[in-house]
């Protein structure tokens, strides 16, 4: 496993970022199957698609404030 992933993972729980893109971003970056459809948040999708594209900057947006 490349050390990206435990980077970027680390970075987005320090600054707070919304659990469900987390999950979403790890499961894409794995090319983990999506979860079944009842339970995918817009947050999930944007952080499954952003780590499927091994994006490792878009969550900012996923910040809690």
């Amino acid at each position: 496993m490349s050390n990206v992933y435990y980077e970027t993972i680390e970075k987005m729980e320090k600054g707070g970022v919304d659990k469900e893109y987390i999950n979403g971003w790890a499961g894409g970056f794995l090319h983990n199957p999506k979860r079944e459809e009842q339970r995918i948040t817009e947050a999930y999708e944007a952080g499954y698609n952003d780590g499927s594209a091994k994006k490792t900057d878009g969550f900012k947006s996923w910040v809690k404030k």
